[in-house]
């Protein structure tokens, strides 16, 4: 077995990747605090052609080192924007018909992977603070909470793996 080359791969240039269809779901930060997770965040979004993120309160936003370096480019490709207030983001997406999922433990979360009609799109699909988590403002807007089963000692994992994990499961069942 051997690694496929660079050009093998097909991968569309940056100009016709903004071009392409998206998926019609968007990840909204909620005061993610690393840049590191911020910039994975980025590159998942590219990587499963998501119509773009909203970085929202204390989140770090392009051009930052530390974005750049984990983003790996992803910040040329996916489409964002800043809005301080994530109350505000949240209602100008439920305005435009999307479904407004947090990824968070609750007494009510749906545990993934989640049936059909549980996750609809358009989605926004909100991750929270490293430490906090979705902010109870930002909660309470909510139309569900997403959880990822977990098994072992701890009682989460970190937000840049969490948001690949929930959004592949998301994605994989429209392809």
């Amino acid at each position: 077995m051997k690694q496929l080359s660079l050009a093998k791969l097909n991968r569309p240039s940056i100009d016709a990747y903004r071009d392409i269809d998206k998926l019609p779901i968007v990840v909204m930060l909620d005061s993610v605090r690393s840049a590191m997770n911020v910039g994975s965040i980025f590159r998942t979004a590219d990587a499963l052609r998501l119509e773009g993120l909203v970085l929202c309160g204390i989140t770090a936003q392009p051009p930052h080192r530390e974005i750049t370096k984990t983003a790996i480019g992803a910040t040329n490709s996916v489409a964002w924007h800043y809005e301080k207030d994530i109350t505000k983001a949240i209602a100008a997406h439920k305005e435009r018909g999307y479904s407004i999922a947090a990824l968070e433990q609750t007494d009510a979360s749906i545990l993934l992977p989640a049936r059909d009609n549980e996750v609809t799109l358009p989605l926004v699909l909100i991750v929270g603070n490293e430490v906090s988590g979705v902010s109870a403002d930002a909660l309470a807007l909510c139309d569900l909470a997403l959880e990822i089963p977990q098994f072992g000692t701890k009682h989460s994992l970190n937000v840049a793996v969490s948001t690949g994990i929930a959004l592949w499961e998301i994605v994989r069942t429209r392809l």
